[in-house]
């Protein structure tokens, strides 16, 4: 067995002010219960809250301050995200990795910002996995990075076994979030360490997932602090055997015969995508995706069999011509 304590933390965040000196309140609380937690988990853009005026350059006093609580208690941390802003004027929403000597080991910026509504939000390019000693390797994803599953594809890829998954979800897509952190355990057979915040930091119900997608833990609506000891052995263990001996889903990947030309940006399998339109806020009224209707129109269709494209059955889940 190789067990590692992790807890999370799932606290009000307020959006007007800082709440880095609560973040660091609770930590001491969390040390006094649980004296035996060897990493901590905030949730998504805790310290500050989720307006980007409060962006500020890295490092910063506050980030120096986590440094500080990390290399007192000997614990790894990772104090949610904050929004950085850099030298060229753009803003990331990004995180940090704090080992038990106080040190920023690893940082990483959100891939996928929830735009439309995050449209001031820089995308960030680079993946961020580390290790723990004697432990295991661990991978950071933000929030609707979650969506994407070729992020954790590539995290597990790299031999990733927990996925540490900071969030601020106050909206009513909560359950769907939820079900797509059940499924990421099952598909890429990892822990899986979802934090969201209260109040202007989310609707909270945060989730422990293990490798078979078994909840270790759920909370509720209200501030929770939640060690919970994983076993890195039943991830390798599973990736060896299977999903309770049945599914080897990371193997059967590596052993696929197939690629994926939508992959490739010049292939033209994604040419549906680009009818869809604009990345935008729907309006009040809006009938977008009403008035075309017929996906055959956005793909070319035409009742001259000379005339259909290739890809005319696409929309029903076929391909090729009758």
């Amino acid at each position: 067995m190789t067990p590692f304590a992790i807890t999370g933390i799932q606290m009000h965040v307020g959006a007007l002010q800082s709440n880095v000196d609560a973040m660091l309140h609770r930590i001491d609380i969390m040390m006094a219960r649980f004296p035996w937690t060897q990493m901590a988990l905030f949730s998504e853009l805790a310290p500050y809250g989720p307006l980007d005026r409060f962006a500020q350059p890295f490092p910063n006093d506050d980030l120096s301050r986590f440094q500080d609580a990390a290399r007192r208690y000997g614990i790894w941390l990772i104090p949610g995200s904050m929004f950085e802003k850099r030298e060229d004027g753009r803003v990331f929403n990004t995180s940090v990795v704090i080992n038990p000597d106080g040190e920023i080991v690893s940082k990483y910026s959100k891939m996928f910002p929830f735009k439309p509504y995050e449209q001031n939000i820089a995308s960030g390019t680079d993946f961020c996995i580390f290790d723990v000693p004697d432990v295991g390797r661990f991978g950071l994803s933000i929030c609707y990075d979650i969506w994407f599953p070729e992020t954790t594809r590539h995290l597990t890829s790299q031999g990733v076994e927990v996925l540490l998954h900071p969030v601020l979800t106050g909206t009513t897509d909560r359950e769907a979030e939820l079900s797509i952190a059940k499924a990421t355990a099952a598909q890429f057979q990892c822990y899986v360490f979802d934090v969201n915040g209260l109040a202007a930091g989310g609707v909270g119900r945060s989730l422990v997932v293990d490798p078979s997608a078994t909840v270790l833990h759920q909370s509720a609506g209200q501030e929770d602090i939640f060690p919970i000891e994983i076993d890195l052995d039943q991830v390798r263990r599973q990736r060896e055997v299977g999903l309770k001996g049945l599914g080897q889903v990371l193997k059967s990947f590596r052993d696929r015969e197939a690629d994926f030309p939508v992959y490739d940006r010049t292939s033209g399998a994604d040419a549906y995508l680009h009818t869809l339109g604009p990345l935008r806020i729907p309006q009040k009224g809006d009938v977008a995706g009403v008035a075309a209707s017929d996906p055959r129109t956005a793909l070319g269709y035409s009742e001259d069999a000379e005339t259909k494209p290739d890809n005319l059955y696409l929309y029903k889940g076929r391909s090729g011509t009758d």
